[in-house]
């Protein structure tokens, strides 16, 4: 396999986990802290260099992973698309490719799921490559749209349609790229006038009008669980010793 690095998004505030000076990603999951389990699964993967995108809480983080990884500081939180663009800038110029993920929810991803995106990517020589997963509740989950089989876009719970809400199909925000794609449209994204934030979705929309290869690779329904809340910690801890049981 090619080198494929990987870039982690651990800056965000995480404000409904209420945490004043720790960032969500190092809440234990199991018998370690959430982003570690991540880790684990890059280095079986033998994805290397790991940039790990910092912010809240940053020495919460930086302490956890000590100098196994790359930092990336991202000063102000402007979205994740802004995460990413800050990560690029630690990336070697050797690399081509780069997996993206969420600090918050990868815990959750098998060796094989991820391995099967990567794959996948390369197989279809596709400028980006996302995953999707099926959830019985979807609500509060970016939704999948597809014509005649394709992916058109991912729209957000606020924007979708009563229709829309009802599909199950979700974007779990785990993507493969190519280097030279996300620095040609990343800037070309614009930013959210609800949120102010620039975010990594909008490239799904900007790949479709430039005619950039998007592949979606179906995850199904693996178990999954993206942690915003006290509520969904526990949740997610169930499911975890369910997995490892």
């Amino acid at each position: 396999m090619e080198k494929i690095a990987a870039i982690i998004l651990a800056a965000g505030k995480g404000k409904r986990m209420n945490s004043k000076k720790a960032n969500k990603v190092t809440v234990t999951l199991g018998n370690k802290q959430m982003i570690l389990h991540t880790l684990d699964r890059l280095k079986e993967l033998n994805i290397a260099p790991i940039i790990v995108v910092v912010g809240f809480a940053k020495e919460s983080v930086m302490k956890i992973l000590g100098n196994s990884v790359i930092f990336a500081e991202q000063s102000k939180r402007l979205g994740t698309a802004h995460a990413v663009t800050v990560a690029l800038k630690k990336l070697p110029e050797n690399v081509a490719t780069v997996l993206v993920l969420n600090g918050d929810d990868s815990a959750f991803y098998t060796k094989e799921t991820v391995e099967n995106l990567i794959t996948s990517h390369l197989k279809e020589n596709a400028d980006l490559s996302l995953l999707t997963i099926y959830v019985e509740n979807p609500t509060g989950l970016g939704r999948v749209i597809r014509n005649e089989e394709k992916v058109t876009g991912i729209v957000e719970e606020k924007d979708a349609t009563e229709e829309m809400k009802r599909i199950n199909e979700i974007n779990p925000g785990c993507y493969v790229f190519q280097v030279s794609f996300l620095k040609k449209y990343l800037k070309k994204i614009n930013k959210s006038p609800t949120t102010g934030e620039y975010y990594l979705t909008a490239l799904i929309d900007i790949a479709i009008k430039n005619k950039q290869k998007i592949n979606d690779v179906i995850g199904g329904k693996i178990l999954w669980r993206g942690v915003n809340t006290q509520e969904e910690l526990k949740e997610a801890e169930k499911l975890f010793i369910n997995i490892k049981n």
